[in-house]
């Protein structure tokens, strides 16, 4: 097997490691330490169950319940284990060991993760065009075609498109760049109809995996994978590089709170829900159907009551249950087909229901403002 020439730099790491493992062993975690310390030593086996043992701690309980200090400490490991596997050549196994470390692990060692996966993600590169010869033929992730109406009003919930509609090209509509820049990276993913049914799941896959399962198009599946309100330009900078930041965003002094990934095959749908912040929601590729009720209708909406839900309704709006949710019948809503090269507005605490009509990769850019945020 080929061995890289040089090796990971990790300067955070070399800094922060003996406070990070002291302040482990205060909390518990002596075999943590040791085979922490053995990997430093040059045990690659070590390394690597020093990692298992800071998942176990992250999947211990609820996700606010874990602690931060193992956060870090599976930053730490995985940092461990993917310089043992960037020395011996195995340069994909050491990106996904990075991309779940920045996942999954805190802050303390971001900065030695970033820098690590820039080195190994530009190595994979160099690898894959020494491999294959560079093609110059666009293959397009989505043909675009004409909308037919009605086609798209049969899959809809009911009364869709029934008010007056308000109403470009992309490099991420081409399947080699979105391959060459994040292909290799790994990433969380939604598999499922949508997070409110029993058989929801989430996993991880690489970029390119997740690219093949939207590829394939399958709109009889009742498991479509969607990458859904994940960081993604957090995680992979070349496509954070890709976007310019609305000007909207900043108006009357608005701070910038999130920016996330939308991408997911024909068919995805996103609940009826509401979120906190102003939101603009920009179609990249494809188009999506959309509909929001005022924030002044939450009552007749039917919210769940459980605190973890109670942004999302409880109305299946592709199968309305009219005895169970008389109100909703007869409300008043806005609805849209958002194109490529559009932006929709929308405003905090209106709820909106989403589903892709094709392919589709969108953008959403939350802010706030120093005032309320609320508009009825």
């Amino acid at each position: 097997m080929s061995t890289t020439t040089d090796h990971l730099s990790t300067p955070a790491l070399d800094s922060e490691s003996p406070s990070l493992l002291q302040t482990i062993s205060s909390h518990g975690g002596y075999a943590y330490v040791s085979m922490a310390t053995l990997a430093v030593s040059g045990d690659s086996r070590a390394a690597e169950a020093a990692r298992e043992m800071a998942w176990e701690q992250l999947h211990s309980g609820p996700w606010d319940s874990v602690l931060p200090v193992w956060r870090d400490a599976y930053s730490m490991a995985c940092l461990q284990v993917a310089k043992f596997q960037y020395g011996n050549g195995e340069l994909n196994e050491a990106l996904r060991v990075l991309d779940l470390g920045l996942i999954m692990g805190g802050l303390l060692l971001k900065k030695d993760l970033e820098a690590a996966v820039a080195l190994v993600s530009e190595k994979v590169r160099e690898a894959q065009n020494d491999a294959v010869e560079k093609k110059t033929q666009l293959r397009p992730l989505l043909l675009v075609e004409d909308v037919d109406k009605p086609h798209v009003l049969g899959m809809l919930p009911m009364r869709s498109l029934s008010c007056k509609i308000v109403m470009k090209r992309t490099k991420w509509n081409d399947m080699d760049y979105l391959r060459k820049v994040a292909g290799d990276r790994t990433v969380p993913v939604e598999v499922g109809k949508n997070y409110l049914c029993p058989n929801w799941k989430q996993e991880l896959i690489t970029f390119s995996q997740f690219l093949e399962r939207m590829h394939s198009n399958d709109t009889s599946s009742v498991s479509p994978t969607y990458l859904a309100q994940h960081p993604l330009f957090e995680q992979i900078k070349e496509l954070r590089n890709d976007i310019f930041i609305p000007d909207y965003c900043f108006a009357g002094g608005g701070e910038l709170r999130s920016l996330n990934a939308w991408f997911g095959p024909t068919g995805t749908v996103t609940p009826l829900h509401h979120d906190p912040h102003h939101n603009i929601l920009a179609q990249v590729v494809g188009r999506k159907y959309i509909r929001l009720y005022s924030a002044s209708l939450s009552k007749e909406l039917y919210p769940y009551t459980e605190t973890m839900l109670c942004n999302s309704s409880r109305v299946d709006l592709d199968n309305i249950d009219g005895k169970q949710f008389p109100k909703l019948l007869d409300l008043e809503f806005m609805d849209c087909i958002l194109e490529e090269g559009e932006m929709l507005y929308i405003p905090p605490k209106w709820w909106h229901y989403v589903r892709s009509l094709t392919t589709s990769l969108s953008v959403s850019f939350w802010w706030s403002d120093n005032g309320s945020s609320t508009m009825s």
